[in-house]
């Protein structure tokens, strides 16, 4: 009998489109929980839902380690997870059912139950924890093990709950043991990513939070703080890592990595010095890519960055108070691109205001810029978003994705529904032709006559709505 059995509720095999890019990482936020509660004495087991069919292999999870507390135990570094899909919240009310069928006492720790938790409660769960969970689990553990009453405890929110408030969150990022590797079979996710994509790629997190303030990012966990891990606990990691798994690449799942002066820096020596390099991809702000940073990314190991570009026009930018400038942007991907670092752009459509001229002026900074890749999204209301507050009053029933390819607007935007899907089509399209061009394959040249023709007959479909 396992004292905690910790999970997540983000099935990849529900999310079609992620399904078919197959490129699965580990519940990283969930490891950090277990190494976390093992640290102040824990018995814990982990059932990992990201290569899982379905609930049921949660409830064979319950069967075989008859946990006392079953803890489903969100992955914040997921942007899905802070996206809230509907498929994933009816796993979780799935999981939580199954849990309380088997006597256990049912914690849920995430952004959708921080923003939700009295839609979490009603379905069975006895407690969620608010924003950042390690400290607040211990203590929720350390007070019901005790048998004491665990209703005042700063950071819980249950059915007895009067006032609910939120922990201050770690500040000393560096006291957090590693994530609990051991726990995931990662021979199962090294197979899969050789099989699809020829290497293999893990997940680390080298901070937690972003200070800025894009109008429609949802920050239920963090909010604006940003705190970070030094670069010498990040290189003895990474260390770590490459000695045991060995791996060919690295994802760092920070919103912003470096921020701190001189980190990215400091990092690539020691990095160099460790004999630690690992290839790998990371996001950035654009207007803090200067020559000094590109370089050292580079020196790092960087091989991909990606950048909320989000927009080619400067008033949808400042509408959504993103604080940068589309020079910074033109900048940001020559002096990477100077540096041998790929470049991605994040693209987001259907902002308030942006008008067809808008649109045109985001596809004219792509073909400038000319990404190494590109994912596309529509505006997004989340709760606690001065953007979800501005179109609150337009939300119809439906207020979150069924997955990631849903791509409905939620709210009366610019266009409808049908317009946006069709533009990212027509994005991609001509994306793609645009890429055969600058890298000519014989699987792209073969795919051009299929490119050209769903560009021309998107943006034909696309002149309808105007």
């Amino acid at each position: 009998m396992t004292q905690i059995l910790l999970g997540q509720s983000y099935y990849l095999r529900f999310d079609p489109k992620l399904w078919e890019a197959m490129q699965p990482y580990p519940p990283l936020g969930t490891l950090y929980a277990a190494s976390w509660l093992r640290q102040h004495g824990y018995d814990v087991a982990l059932f990992d839902a990201m290569l899982a069919e379905s609930e049921d292999d949660w409830a064979k999870s319950l069967d075989e380690h008859k946990p006392k507390y079953a803890v489903v135990y969100e992955d914040n570094f997921n942007y899905l997870s802070k996206m809230c899909l509907l498929r994933m919240r009816e796993a979780a009310f799935n999981m939580i059912h199954m849990a309380k069928s088997r006597g256990c006492v049912v914690i849920l720790c995430g952004a959708d139950a921080t923003d939700h938790f009295a839609e979490y409660l009603a379905q069975g769960a006895d407690y969620c924890i608010l924003g950042e969970g390690e400290e607040t689990l211990i203590e929720l553990l350390n007070q019901l093990s005790e048998g004491k009453d665990a209703g005042n405890i700063i950071g819980v929110a249950s059915r007895y709950t009067v006032q609910v408030t939120r922990r201050p969150d770690l500040t000393d990022l560096d006291k957090l043991p590693f994530p609990a590797w051991d726990l995931i079979d990662v021979e199962k996710y090294r197979n899969i990513w050789m099989k699809r994509h020829g290497y293999f790629s893990m997940n680390m997190v080298t901070t937690r939070g972003c200070p800025y303030h894009c109008n429609w990012c949802a920050k239920p966990i963090w909010g604006q703080r940003y705190n970070s891990r030094s670069p010498e606990n990040v290189v003895a990691e990474m260390k770590w890592i490459k000695e045991n798994f060995a791996p060919n690449h690295i994802w760092f799942a920070d919103d912003i990595l470096g921020l701190k002066p001189n980190w990215i820096e400091k990092f690539a020596a020691l990095l160099q010095e460790a004999d630690a390099v690992i290839p790998f991809k990371c996001l950035q702000r654009a207007d803090l890519v200067n020559e000094k940073t590109a370089s050292a990314l580079a020196k790092a190991g960087c091989k991909t960055v990606w950048i909320g570009a989000e927009s080619g026009s400067q008033k949808i930018l400042d509408a959504m108070d993103k604080g940068n400038t589309l020079e910074d942007i033109y900048n940001a991907a020559r002096l990477l691109r100077e540096n041998g670092i790929e470049v991605g752009f994040f693209l987001q459509f259907g902002y308030p205001g942006e008008t067809w001229d808008d649109v045109q002026k985001t596809l004219k900074m792509v073909r400038e810029c000319a990404p190494d890749d590109i994912g596309i999204s529509v505006s997004y209301p989340l709760p606690g978003t001065k953007f979800f507050e501005r179109v609150k009053l337009e939300l119809g029933e439906k207020q979150n994705w069924a997955d990631s390819e849903d791509l409905a607007m939620l709210y009366r935007g610019p266009f409808p529904t049908e317009f946006y899907r069709i533009l990212h089509g027509r994005v991609h399209y001509e994306f793609r032709a645009r890429r055969v061009l600058k890298q000519p394959s014989l699987r792209g040249i073969a795919s051009a006559p299929r490119n050209l023709a769903g560009l021309i007959r998107s943006e034909i479909q696309l002149r309808r709505f105007l």
